[in-house]
């Protein structure tokens, strides 16, 4: 529960944000504005994000008789979770990575690059299927856009300020004056970015302990992540380099570092998500904990 007591914790302080701000710069009448026009602007980003974000990634739809093993191993993992099966698509790209994408558990899609079926064990790959499997259990999907709304909505109340001077509807000039103002309209909107990424590092983490939950081993995601990580920083992923607002829904940032979008990271350190996923393989296998390691075993590329 502490994942998810975090995540509302930030939400009522972006809110709160939102409120505070949004009086300041624009009055009831602006920040009702505001409120709207993202809230609109994000509905129909979640309702059609997931044709939207598997067509910008060139996603294609595979079935059993495409990628048997990996349909089966989804299959198993999705009966554990209490979940149904959700679409499954591959995206040819070299760069080791996976997301989970749609608006409801009916309605969900895993995607998967080659590259992670080229270099993963199968119980790796299940710790990495688990993980996108949580985003949907956990309906990660709604709370990024409640999330992205919010925000939204904070920075249109700045763009307001700045092209009205932060006067409400009746006139009156905000009380910060005009330098408060300026820096009040360069600041909110980072202040917000700041709490959207923190709340998309929270959902990491409890995807994380769900899909280890989901999986039955840690270790498996443990092992995953370090060599994710490890190739992420080799093999640049042209798609996400071009739309990096999709970063933060990949299991591992898959953005190169050479642009700035990595200033504000989606993604908690690596290396602290492996020892939070040790910490739980230790309660949850004490009598297996002295074996820790690379899981062993092979994973069928069918695309090879």
């Amino acid at each position: 529960m502490g994942g998810y007591f975090r995540t509302a914790l930030l939400l009522a302080a972006l809110t709160a944000l939102f409120v505070g701000i949004g009086y300041l710069i624009g009055g009831r009448n602006g920040m009702v504005i505001a409120f709207l026009v993202a809230c609109a602007m994000n509905v129909f980003a979640w309702w059609n994000s997931d044709r939207v974000v598997l067509g910008m990634h060139n996603a294609q739809p595979i079935g059993p008789q495409d990628a048997p093993r990996l349909y089966e191993l989804t299959a198993q993992l999705v009966q554990r979770a209490g979940l149904p099966m959700p679409a499954l698509y591959v995206i040819h790209e070299d760069q080791p990575n996976a997301f989970a994408t749609g608006r409801s558990p009916e309605r969900a899609a895993v995607a998967v690059n080659t590259g992670l079926l080229e270099v993963m064990t199968e119980e790796e790959a299940a710790g990495v299927i688990a993980h996108e499997l949580a985003h949907i259990k956990n309906r990660d999907t709604l709370i990024m856009t409640l999330t992205a709304t919010i925000a939204g909505a904070i920075g249109m109340l700045a763009q307001f300020g700045f092209l009205f001077g932060g006067r409400d509807e009746n006139g009156r000039q905000s009380p910060f004056g005009p330098i408060g103002m300026i820096l009040m309209v360069v600041l909110a909107p980072i202040a917000a970015m700041l709490v959207q990424m923190a709340i998309s590092r929270s959902r990491e983490y409890e995807a994380d302990r769900v899909g280890a939950e989901i999986c039955g081993d840690p270790r498996w995601l443990a092992s995953a992540l370090m060599k994710l990580e490890h190739y992420a920083h080799g093999r640049v992923n042209q798609a996400a380099e071009a739309n990096p607002a999709t970063a933060h829904m990949f299991i591992i940032n898959p953005l190169s570092g050479q642009r700035m979008d990595n200033l504000f990271s989606t993604h908690p350190a690596t290396a602290n998500r492996v020892a939070a996923l040790e910490a739980m393989a230790a309660r949850m296998l004490p009598a297996r904990t002295a074996a820790r390691g690379a899981p062993r075993g092979s994973f069928t590329n069918p695309w090879g």
